[in-house]
């Protein structure tokens, strides 16, 4: 059927899916076909591309193919669909050996309009020097005079990649066990190296590479699956067959083990190295060992109380766990495992921590507990299917890849009931099959390596002044015709940026029309049950069985002084053991009995007034059969963990202040927010004291209390406990279907009763002492820029309109001039509706004071803007498709949670939903005086480099956080 040949056809009951896969009779192209009930439907081709160096052509192609094509000639498609569709994903991914373009809708229509402008991107791009040039890299000059820069989308995402400790030694870790291979270069782009790649090896890549001979087509929802064969066949038959030399080799063993050693940018305070012991393992097609892996990572560090990880942790030589544990994603599997913040000296004693506790394990077997913790772990998560917001089917492309990239069966880690009841007969009684996977896979396997990442204060100037050199010596062999040709090819690619696609371009990307839009929202069920206990919020939605239940605390009783500890008083609860058993057993017990308990905090204003409603939050779910014993461990943990045990506490205290600064480069952008709403109101001083970089100061303080005076520490916590764990304040959230809800009932009041009825008295807020421009200094390449504050009240009154104007705002005007002109990864606005302020903030950003400009004439630019009646129905549309983003029914429970406590109303959505679905340009105009009144004088945070920050003009006052 339109030119496709059925090769095989399998009814998989574990995801209620009719799986077909195909082969393109013309030109071999591949094809996956997931049919089933799921709304959600995804699309998505991907491409083996195994890069044959480092200078990241598979990562500068993912981003270039975008920007363009055959059939949709303007600018950047991507972007096109990202401003005005209803799409519940749209974006592309490099990864070591394949790239991939996945798209989502739950409208038929839209999803359609998605896969065919991907499609005539991928294989019909409008590629040219240029658009190399902006995606990846080019010589950046405005005046002769003027030194020689680097400038380049990728160039920059690469460098702020290449500050993240965590992530190099990934990089490093995943290097050292592959150098023969693929594996053994950086797909992503070494930023020494990007400058290497020429048009010429960046042409032939795209045309040998992006064939349909050379594809892995897949389809996964409710769609017509005939209409799939269809849509693909009109693009393959355009093409002829080829044979693209695209193989992924296997790392040929080693027959000894090896050790590596790098560096990576610090400043002056770091002290801490890293250290990963790594080991190659076999294929990962192969099921049974691909499960058996699984839960063999689990069994090893999965929990807290995990034989390897307490091995690791409880040896005093780091401060948290390092490496990525099982790596599944690649043709061989690898298990990586070490730590951070050690001494270099000591990198050999974590590697003999590692092999004596698998010859612990092997020689004396693993425990019956933590092997019936890690199968109910891995089993439940497999049944629940919970990829949170990610489309479920993108899940299952990604784990039909691990096989069929490499000539191997698409569907042969899908089903996983078989795999399942062998490896639960090859464990259970006295079989010890877990055990001689381990000897023969990790124990006695030579292929393995050790890397440690030491700290150098000299790196990052050491990487600024070769890159300065390199530019050096290529302006001066330069001719003086080659300069000013080189200084016109910066202005000229400027003007071809700033230039606007023609509105016949425009109109050629498909789009839904207004008309397409509900009116109304779709309710999440909600009750409010007050029957002489605590408020329960009960959602009456279908859970496959499944129940999710949160409890929330209130944290406006928690005094300022306690706030940055609640974080690490939420794992205490959980990591330190109880009266009545000690951290192991408890951990074991939540692993076999739930699907797992997780501490989390929520703030948010509330509508109407200046107060925030922040809670702590203790989040669990278990079977409806289970339920009884999820509550009765919380009550167990509420009530009787043993927060006196000073030596576990001291443990996840020093993880907590390891993990916070891991955050600093990956996450800079949340943090740099963070810090801004700290100016804003009650919510944002509560969650910079909670999660930003104040908690993180406050948690070294805390680390170093720990050490010196553990008992005020133990007090400090108790009192915790005191305040949270009440009746008064709390709010319990169910999502469960109602006639479940009914039996576990009576297990949730009597976990009501079993808590103390306490009022406490609701501590006062002090604004944090900040200043008004602040630089926070950290060893990286790029910078974080962030601008802003309170938009509403100070002459303009919010309405719906807001959000199509922030949208258009951060798809047009940002991205434009702060992404592609200046050269930055991302930027974004953020406008809180319910508190009323709006801040900016760039990510892996090469420059300061040039945003901040762009962020200051932002007012201007809504004032003069001209939009046509397409280009703002596009904007509403893609608003639309914000606020009605696509939930699974956890996360519909959670969202309602926080519209009640927001006191976010049905009838303040639907206005808000009117006024957006009626927004006009001069309501986007009218935007501006907020914008005006949250930037003129807005307050100012630059996390990054402290020499980029020191020359901005901006006058910063700098402090060093790392």
């Amino acid at each position: 059927m339109h030119g496709f040949e059925l090769l095989r056809e399998l009814e998989i009951p574990e995801l209620q899916t009719l799986a077909k896969v195909y082969r393109h009779e013309k030109t071999g192209a591949r094809l996956l076909s997931m049919v089933n009930d799921d709304e959600n439907k995804v699309f998505g081709i991907s491409f083996r591309t195994p890069p044959e160096d480092s200078t990241g052509l598979p990562h500068i192609l993912e981003h270039s193919v975008l920007c363009g094509s055959r059939k949709y000639p303007v600018k950047e498609p991507f972007v096109e669909l990202l401003k005005g569709s209803l799409q519940t994903f749209l974006n592309a991914l490099t990864f070591p050996d394949k790239t991939c373009y996945p798209v989502a809708s739950t409208n038929e229509r839209d999803f359609r309009n998605l896969v065919d402008v991907y499609l005539d991107a991928v294989f019909f791009p409008a590629l040219t020097p240029d658009t190399l040039k902006q995606e990846g890299w080019h010589y950046d000059i405005e005046d002769p005079a003027e030194p020689l820069r680097y400038k380049g989308v990728v160039f920059n995402e690469m460098k702020g990649a290449y500050s993240s400790p965590d992530g190099l030694l990934s990089e490093y870790s995943q290097q050292s066990l592959f150098p023969d291979t693929t594996y053994g270069l950086d797909s992503g782009g070494d930023p020494e190296r990007i400058p290497d790649l020429t048009w010429e090896q960046f042409s032939r890549f795209h045309a040998e590479r992006y064939h349909p001979s050379n594809s892995y087509a897949y389809f996964y929802g409710d769609d017509d699956p005939d209409e799939r064969l269809r849509v693909l066949d009109e693009y393959f038959s355009q093409f002829e067959a080829a044979e693209p030399d695209t193989e992924v080799p296997l790392q040929p063993r080693f027959t000894a083990p090896t050790v590596v050693e790098r560096a990576y940018a610090a400043s002056g305070k770091d002290s801490g190295a890293m250290v990963t012991v790594n080991f190659l393992l076999p294929e990962t097609a192969d099921p049974d060992l691909n499960l058996a892996f699984g839960v063999l990572e689990h069994v090893l560090i999965g929990m807290p109380s995990s034989p390897l990880r307490k091995a690791l942790v409880d040896s005093g030589l780091g401060e948290d766990l390092a490496g990525v544990g099982l790596e599944a994603d690649l043709r061989e599997l690898y298990f990586s495992v070490g730590l951070k913040g050690v001494e270099a000296q000591d990198a050999p004693e974590v590697e003999r921590v590692v092999l004596d506790t698998l010859r612990t394990l092997v020689e004396d077997g693993i425990s019956a507990g933590d092997l019936e913790a890690a199968l109910n772990t891995v089993e439940f998560d497999l049944r629940e299917n919970n990829t949170g917001s990610y489309p479920r089917g993108l899940s299952t492309m990604f784990q039909a890849l691990s096989s069929w990239l490499y000539d191997g069966d698409p569907l042969a880690l899908l089903p996983f009931e078989d795999a399942l009841a062998k490896l639960r007969e090859k464990t259970s009684g006295a079989g010890r099959h877990l055990e001689d996977l381990l000897r023969e896979h990790l124990l006695d396997n030579p292929h393995r390596t050790r890397v440690l990442l030491r700290p150098d204060p000299k790196l990052g100037e050491k990487r600024e002044a070769k890159e300065r050199a390199r530019l050096d010596a290529a302006k001066s062999a330069m001719t003086a015709e080659e300069l000013e040709r080189t200084v016109a090819e910066t202005l000229r690619l400027t003007e071809q940026q700033e230039a606007p696609d023609a509105p016949e371009d425009l109109a050629r990307i498909p789009r839904l029309s207004l008309a397409d839009l509900a009116p109304e929202e779709t309710p999440i069920p909600s009750e409010l049950l007050t029957d002489g206990h605590a408020p329960i919020l009960f959602h009456d939605l279908h859970t496959s069985g499944i129940l999710y239940l949160d409890l929330g605390f209130d944290l406006g009783v928690v005094p300022d002084r306690l706030l940055s500890y609640v974080p690490v008083f939420g794992r205490a609860l959980l990591e330190t053991g109880t009266r009545k058993r000690d951290f192991v057993e408890l951990s074991q017990r939540i692993a076999r009995k739930t699907g797992g308990i997780d501490p989390d905090t929520f703030t948010t204003n509330v509508y109407g007034c200046r107060d925030d409603a922040s809670r702590f939050f203790l989040r669990g779910k278990s079977t409806v059969a289970q339920a009884p014993e999820l509550l009765d461990i919380l009550r167990e943990v509420l009530m009787e963990a043993d927060l006196g045990n000073v030596e576990r506490l001291r443990r996840i205290i020093m993880e907590s202040k390891a993990r916070m600064e891991q955050r600093l480069v990956p996450s800079g952008h949340m943090l740099v927010l963070s810090r801004l709403r700290a100016r804003t109101g009650k919510a944002g001083i509560v969650e910079e004291r909670m999660n930003g970089v104040e908690a993180l100061q406050r948690i070294r303080e805390l680390a170093e209390r720990v050490e010196k005076a553990p008992e005020s520490v133990v007090l400090d916590f108790e009192e915790l406990r005191s305040l949270l764990v009440s009746r008064s304040g709390l709010i319990t959230n169910v999502t469960v279907d109602r006639e479940s809800f009914e039996k576990v009932r009576p297990a949730v009041e009597y976990l009501f009763n079993e808590l103390p009825d306490q009022e406490n008295i609701r501590a006062d807020r002090d604004p944090l002492a900040l200043p008004h421009r602040e630089g926070l200094a950290i060893p990286a390449q790029v910078n974080y820029v962030g601008c802003g504050s309170m938009a509403v009240g100070q002459g303009y009154e919010f309405d719906g309109s807001a959000l199509v104007a922030v949208k258009l705002l951060r798809t047009a005007y940002l991205w434009d001039r702060v992404r592609v002109r200046g050269g930055a990864y991302g930027c974004f606005a953020v406008l809180d509706r319910v508190g009323g302020s709006l801040h900016f903030v760039s990510y892996r950003d090469p420059n300061v004071d040039r945003t901040l400009d762009i962020y200051g004439e932002t007012a201007a630019y809504l004032q003069k803007l001209e939009l046509s009646k397409d280009e703002m129905e596009k904007a509403v549309i893609g608003t639309i498709g914000q606020i009605d983003a696509y939930q699974l029914p956890d996360a519909k429970g959670f969202t309602a949670l926080a519209r009640y406590l927001s006191d976010e109303t049905a009838p303040t959505r639907q206005a808000i939903r009117d006024k957006v679905l009626a927004a006009g340009v001069e309501d986007i105009r009218r935007f501006a005086a907020g914008v005006r009144a949250a930037v003129e004088d807005g307050d100012v945070v630059v996390l990054g480099s402290r020499e980029a920050m020191r020359a901005s003009s901006r006058q910063l006052a700098l402090a060093d956080l790392l």
